[in-house]
């Protein structure tokens, strides 16, 4: 009997873990779409987009905090940062502490453009939300961090 409930217990288990998989990559897939359509609906490569919210709460960035936080070489920042020096969205100034490291703020164009970015990602968060019943996004919100707090304990264990 124990044998018999282990092995359906252990099919539960797998048949879940691999929905589990299709799920996120449906949603990973989605959001990969959306920043493209983004990108697209700002004038904006999906690399410039990133960079430009990463200024949500930073008056100045360097090339080596954007390369930490985009998770990328410094060479491909500077590539990035010419597009955005281009569209005039950031302007560059030498470092006061510093002469060899350049400090990158956001323009008023710069700021026009990150809030125009931040108003519709919260609309369309403000629709996903929209398109649940009320008690249920309680509950998906619900599930949502208890899959991060999960995703944490497993990251911590792997890597």
């Amino acid at each position: 009997m124990n044998k018999i409930y282990r092995n359906n217990a252990e099919s539960l288990i797998v048949f879940q873990a691999g929905h589990l998989r299709d799920l996120i990559e449906e949603i990973i897939h989605c959001c990969q779409e959306r920043v493209l359509f983004q990108s697209h609906k700002f004038l904006l490569t999906p690399a410039e987009l990133r960079c430009l919210l990463l200024f949500h709460n930073e008056k100045y960035l360097t090339v080596k905090g954007i390369a930490q936080k985009l998770e990328v070489a410094k060479s491909r920042v500077t590539k990035i940062m010419e597009g955005l020096l281009n569209k005039k969205l950031v302007q560059s100034i030498d470092d006061p502490e510093d002469a060899r490291v350049k400090l990158f703020s956001l323009t008023t164009s710069g700021l026009k453009k990150t809030s125009e970015i931040d108003n519709f990602i919260k609309e369309i968060h403000n629709e996903l939300l929209m398109n649940l019943k009320p008690e249920d996004r309680k509950s998906v919100l619900h599930s949502l961090e208890l899959l991060r707090s999960s995703m944490k304990v497993v990251k911590a264990k792997l890597f």
